[in-house]
């Protein structure tokens, strides 16, 4: 999908692969009725790295690079993620807000145009209840610019993880809401 089409997208899927040795998430574009359309992104999880990357490519031969995120720091606690494009140039960073995440997890998201994006767990509650009894229940994230939701982040029930993205905010990169995704469960339970 070229980056024009890519960015007028309102709804991703996204959808981890099933696998044993590392993370691997495909990304889709809505079919217009609500369903996963075309693949838009693969993307894979470094082995063995002592910075967190992710590389988000066009198709699972890795043929090309959309994007990607690294970490700046090997100590996970609150780092910050550089995303960057094809090019490796910078197109934003996110970090998780280690103390406001204790009880109700929260990272900020940042585009160098648009500003500081703030994503929470859409309910406390729920939030409580994942980190002291019931894990496996299903999250959900708004990020939230100006008091309106820029983009939200809902996990569906399902046996592998399931993902639906609404973006709301036209001036979002794609590619950084796709890498925002892809590291709220690669990084959420850390």
């Amino acid at each position: 999908m070229d980056a024009l089409t890519l960015q007028k997208q309102q709804t991703l899927h996204l959808k981890q692969r099933i696998t044993l040795m590392v993370n691997q998430y495909e990304v889709f574009a809505s079919d217009g009725s609500g369903n996963p359309g075309d693949l838009v992104a693969f993307a894979q999880q470094k082995r063995m790295a002592l910075k967190e990357q992710v590389t988000l490519y066009t198709d699972s031969n890795k043929s090309q690079v959309v994007a990607g995120f690294k970490a700046r720091q090997v100590i996970d606690l609150g780092a910050t993620y550089d995303v960057f494009d094809s090019a490796g140039s910078a197109i934003g960073n996110f970090r998780k807000d280690f103390a406001k995440s204790l009880l109700q997890s929260t990272w900020h998201l940042e585009q160098p145009s648009v500003g500081v994006i703030t994503g929470t767990e859409r309910s406390l509650a729920v939030a409580l209840l994942r980190r002291f009894a019931l894990s496996f229940l299903p999250y959900h994230f708004d990020f939230v610019r100006n008091g309106a939701v820029a983009f939200s982040v809902n996990k569906k029930f399902a046996l592998r993880d399931r993902y639906v993205v609404t973006i709301n905010d036209p001036q979002l990169d794609r590619r950084l809401v796709m890498a925002m995704a892809v590291a709220l469960d690669a990084l959420q339970a850390r």
